[in-house]
């Protein structure tokens, strides 16, 4: 009766999350904070870009400008698809090629340019501009079950506003990426096993976040199996419980089987994205550490690397953050440590950030519980005057990315 009852209410309890009025707060305030990126993104691409990135195809220079760096890959995969051979060099070294980029993102944008007769530029930016309308309503929706409409409405502001928050409206993946993986963990919090499995095997084939996502579904299914006394679990449930983790699984394997399977090589993918970096291999945790011991020094670099981590511990563990539950928290960890792991951190550091969006609810401080914040509660002015001036301060800095990062220098520019 219990399990009817709670399968029946389901759809009225996302129904309330995501209620006319919230949404449509939600797009009002996404939609303020994309015509500011417009305006940012209009500017450097009119007054800043050296105009040799153009060609004389007729394309607004916005939409041209919107498709340069990773989206310059993605129009190739669209337009050409993706190699049958790898390329080497004269020494026999894998060069960049498509296999880097996962596949959902150009495929969209392909199937629109055939239903339009659009160039990629302007569907690459279309789909990815309307990917993220659709994340940030889901975002919404999964911190207002956290934290509630206040605190829910600062962390997508805050998102939207992030310096490399322009990327949500260019042809990259940032959109997709963020819908995928709010969609499975929204499902994974309300414990919608089955689908968290099929929505997480789509990752696989958008981003690769499966190692982080799959931590985060163990735990959920251990927190579960914990409860099992007070709530049985059921045969049907139990299956969905491991086809949610089998899909977390297989979605750190199904690109790189494919890239083996279309090539002929074993080992395409690694090779391919071991030339990002100069063909040397991948080694956990090693990029991580001498980037900071280049920019600080041997010993003062690795007392910044550890002073980071540990005040992303202090946050994500405090009591600043209970409310946000152990799924997202336990997903903050996880993705940092994966960041940690496998990152060559640079530049494009401030695009794989934004996906620890339930962060951006601490800093408008929503994760206390009800009566637990020393001093009483938090009035919802001050809730919204620091999401204001921390937003004013991230689209200051959104000016300086797009200017700095997202703009080319030629001959050869660092990358965003």
């Amino acid at each position: 009766m219990t399990a009817t009852l709670a399968a029946r209410t389901r759809p009225q309890a996302v129904r309330h999350l995501l209620d006319v009025r919230f949404v449509a707060a939600v797009l009002l305030l996404w939609t303020a904070l994309r015509l500011i990126s417009m305006v940012i993104l209009f500017q450097v691409a009119h007054h800043w870009q050296d105009p040799v990135v153009y060609d004389d195809s007729g394309t607004p220079r916005y939409f041209q400008f919107a498709t340069l760096w990773d989206g310059a890959w993605y129009e190739r995969i669209a337009t050409e698809g993706y190699p049958e051979q790898l390329p080497v060099n004269d020494r026999g070294q894998v060069r960049q090629n498509p296999w880097a980029f996962y596949p959902i993102f150009p495929l969209l944008a392909r199937g629109l340019m055939a239903l339009t007769g659009w160039s990629f530029a302007v569907s690459g930016v279309v789909v990815a501009t309307v990917l993220g309308y659709a994340a940030a309503v889901v975002v919404a929706g999964l911190l207002r079950e956290k934290v509630g409409t206040a605190a829910a409405l600062g962390g997508v502001a805050l998102l939207g506003a992030f310096p490399s928050a322009p990327t949500f409206q260019v042809a990259y993946t940032e959109s997709l990426a963020l819908l995928l993986l709010a969609g499975v963990l929204w499902l994974l919090v309300r414990e919608r096993w089955w689908w968290a499995g099929v929505v997480a095997l789509l990752t696989g084939l958008a981003r690769p976040i499966a190692l982080p996502l799959g931590l985060v579904a163990l735990v959920c299914v251990v927190v579960r199996w914990r409860r099992r006394d007070q709530a049985p679990i059921s045969p049907r449930e139990g299956a969905g419980m491991l086809a949610a983790l089998a899909g977390c699984g297989l979605a750190g394997l199904v690109w790189p089987t494919i890239a083996a399977w279309r090539t002929g090589v074993p080992d395409a993918y690694p090779v391919t994205m071991s030339s990002w970096r100069g063909g040397e291999p991948v080694r956990p945790f090693v990029p991580s550490i001498e980037r900071a011991q280049w920019l600080w020094g041997d010993v003062l670099g690795l007392v910044v690397l550890a002073a980071g981590l540990g005040v992303l511990v202090l946050a994500v563990l405090g009591p600043w953050a209970t409310r946000l539950g152990v799924a997202l928290r336990v997903w903050c960890l996880g993705y940092a440590l994966y960041l940690f792991a496998a990152l060559d951190p640079w530049t494009s550091l401030y695009r794989y950030l934004m996906l620890l969006f339930p962060l951006y609810v601490l800093m408008v401080g929503g994760g206390w519980p009800p009566g637990a914040r020393p001093g009483g509660e938090q009035p919802r002015w001050l809730l919204v005057v620091r999401t204001v001036v921390l937003a004013a301060l991230m689209v200051a800095w959104q000016v300086w990315w797009t200017w700095y990062l997202f703009r080319f220098v030629p001959p050869s520019d660092y990358p965003p």
